[in-house]
């Protein structure tokens, strides 16, 4: 499966113009920590792009949630470990491989950077720097949803909290237009 063909099948599956986008983040984030940990980008970006294509089906399920997308995704041949990445990151499998992990914590990560990017003066990602995102990380009311402990499973990749956090900031930020937040 190319590329084009992964965001034709999330636009096809997901209308929610935020999901789309926050594929696209997962996606960018999985490509960055690919680059840094030896992963190949293209698999790992795939992984990331699909990894919600059944969100929208299965919100009001959410037990459910990877076994729709790996029935959907069955016919297009993918890597085994795309598929087994794809469910880790909702805890359906357990982590195995970089590419697992990585995904796992990048997941809620993106969420923490939209949000930290929304609350700087300047709402945009290339305004926010390493510093900003720690603070507003350590805020334990501040966004919630991006689950801390998840995100502390980065240290399943042998890096730091803050190495894992610019990894994922600066994929992010290569995307800052696709994103809205330019």
């Amino acid at each position: 499966m190319t590329r084009e063909e992964a965001l034709e099948l999330v636009k096809h599956h997901l209308h929610n113009k935020n999901l789309v986008k926050h594929c696209l983040a997962v996606e960018a984030c999985l490509k960055g920590l690919a680059r840094r940990l030896g992963g190949n980008e293209e698999t790992w970006g795939l992984a990331g792009l699909l990894h919600d294509l059944d969100y929208e089906l299965t919100e009001k399920s959410p037990e459910l949630h990877t076994s729709e997308t790996v029935k959907i995704l069955e016919k297009y041949n993918l890597p085994a470990e795309v598929i087994q990445a794809i469910q880790a990151h909702a805890g359906r499998v357990p982590c195995q491989s970089p590419m697992d992990w990585s995904i796992y914590a990048a997941d809620p990560t993106t969420g923490l950077i939209i949000a930290a990017t929304l609350m700087h003066p300047e709402k945009k990602l290339k305004a926010v720097d390493l510093e900003f995102l720690k603070r507003r990380y350590k805020e334990k009311h501040f966004a919630r949803g991006a689950r801390r402990e998840e995100i502390e499973k980065c240290v399943n990749l042998g890096l730091s909290l803050d190495e894992f956090l610019s990894i994922c900031l600066e994929a992010m930020q290569g995307i800052d237009q696709d994103l809205g937040l330019a």
